[in-house]
């Protein structure tokens, strides 16, 4: 059995456009060189694809399962010859970015949309660490980039750009003491506190601590529902509030000694000695573009 592209490509368009005349006039051929492909392909697999018996062929019951598989192959054609495009533009074939939860999920959704249209043929692998955690992703190669708060002590070999900063803001559950009244400094320091946790040790770890009893968790989202209950007090980002099924049971305290948001800058970060490729480079461009907050 022979089956060519050809064939395949002549059979979809008539299936499509409704004629073998239309589907000549978007090939560039005779409306005779489209009938005979069909003819041939009808043949080759045994199946009759058309009824004939009308003005326009109309797809028979094995035309119509056939139309979705004819599709499929010349898709993949497709994909083959973009494949093959990046290749010889030396495009990476896979790329793995580590991402703080601190950044807005709404932008990454935006950001990676235009890099799918843009790159389509580059596996994308998308991590979520926490903290320093992205560092030492990016630090050992596993990731080539990484988005994290801003590290006091970024190891040398990393380079790094600043691309915005967002807000946290300090809130507790709606039944906690922080509640009920304007809050000192101070009183901070007598009620648990629940900070997001990296695994690693390092000084980032302890840059927010104010209270004495601390609880550490891996997940922003997961710190809302233990403040919801009124296990502790927590910064949390916007973002993470605005979109979390915990945020009617949370408050924000009257704070006597600030009256504002608490900002963290967020920055993109790669290794100084492993040259980015077009898909990376693509990607430090955009997020140095859709820069994060107003600050």
């Amino acid at each position: 059995m022979t089956v060519s592209l050809d064939q395949l490509q002549a059979f979809v368009a008539a299936a499509e456009l409704g004629s073998f005349s239309a589907a000549a006039r978007r090939l560039g051929k005779a409306q005779s060189a489209v009938s005979t492909q069909i003819a041939h392909l009808e043949l080759e697999l045994g199946l009759t694809l058309f009824s004939r018996e009308g003005r326009n062929p109309v797809l028979t019951p094995a035309g119509e399962r056939m139309l979705s598989e004819a599709r499929v192959v010349l898709e993949r054609r497709e994909h083959l010859i973009g494949v093959a495009a990046s290749l010889e533009a030396r495009v990476e074939n896979r790329l793995t970015v580590a991402i703080d939860e601190l950044y807005p999920e709404h932008a990454l959704g935006r950001l990676f949309t235009e890099f799918a249209r843009c790159f389509p043929s580059v596996e994308l692998e998308i991590l979520f660490p926490l903290m320093e955690d992205v560092s030492r992703l990016v630090l050992d190669g596993t990731a080539q980039l990484g988005v994290m708060w801003r590290q006091e002590k970024l190891p040398v070999e990393l380079a790094f750009q600043t691309i915005g900063w967002v807000p946290l803001k300090l809130v507790c559950g709606r039944s906690h003491p922080l509640a009920k009244a304007r809050v000192e400094f101070e009183e901070l320091k007598r009620h648990r506190q629940i900070l997001v946790a990296a695994r690693g040790e390092g000084a980032e770890k302890q840059r927010l601590r104010i209270a004495a009893e601390v609880w550490w968790v891996e997940s922003h989202w997961v710190i809302l529902e233990m403040v919801k209950h009124g296990i502790g007090w927590a910064f949390v980002s916007d973002h993470v509030i605005a979109a979390s099924p915990a945020a009617p049971g949370l408050v924000t305290p009257d704070l006597q000694f600030d009256d504002g948001d608490w900002p963290v800058a967020l920055e993109l970060v790669w290794h100084k000695q492993r040259p980015c490729g077009p898909a990376a480079a693509w990607l430090r461009e955009r997020f140095a573009a859709e820069r994060v907050g107003g600050r």
